[in-house]
């Protein structure tokens, strides 16, 4: 048995010069292949992929889906009132415009033509005048407090 410097040559004995695979390193390497070869095709389905979270709903889009939808409830109302058409056109162009400046700030599709609706807000029939009239007031006044109401702040983009 030779003995040498462990300093100069990097091993002290000649068991280290044995090059053969034992049958538990044998095992050892075929266990190691199969987890490898199992865990494979998990990396591809997105189960272990953690980039980035998926984006948040923006806090302006209750804003826009409101503005559009008085401004169909506006139209409707026009239709079903021909005599109120002069006074309720321009409101529901106004919120059209809102709508539309909404979708360009929050990147939304924007609509090519103005939604149309069949009623007017909150269920009210069409044909009582009075009725569509208070309706279209409440639906203003209910637009009017969740445009002033804070918008919920966004996590800083990475």
């Amino acid at each position: 048995m030779v003995l040498t410097c462990p300093v100069a040559m990097g091993r002290t004995t000649r068991q280290d010069d044995a090059s053969e695979l034992s049958r538990r390193g044998l095992l050892r390497a075929g266990a190691l292949l199969a987890l490898g070869g199992a865990a494979a095709p998990l990396t591809g389905c997105g189960l272990l992929d953690r980039d980035e979270p998926p984006p948040l709903p923006d806090p302006l889009a209750p804003l826009l889906d409101e503005s559009r939808q008085l401004a169909a409830g506006l139209r409707a109302a026009a239709t079903a009132h021909p005599d109120l058409a002069a006074r309720l056109l321009p409101l529901a162009e106004s919120h059209e415009a809102h709508a539309t400046e909404i979708a360009r700030l929050t990147g939304a599709a924007t609509a090519t033509a103005p939604p149309t609706a069949t009623a007017a807000p909150s269920g009210t029939p069409p044909t009582d005048r009075s009725a569509t009239l208070a309706a279209l007031r409440r639906s203003e006044r209910a637009g009017r407090e969740a445009a002033i109401r804070p918008a919920p702040r966004r996590p800083p983009s990475a």
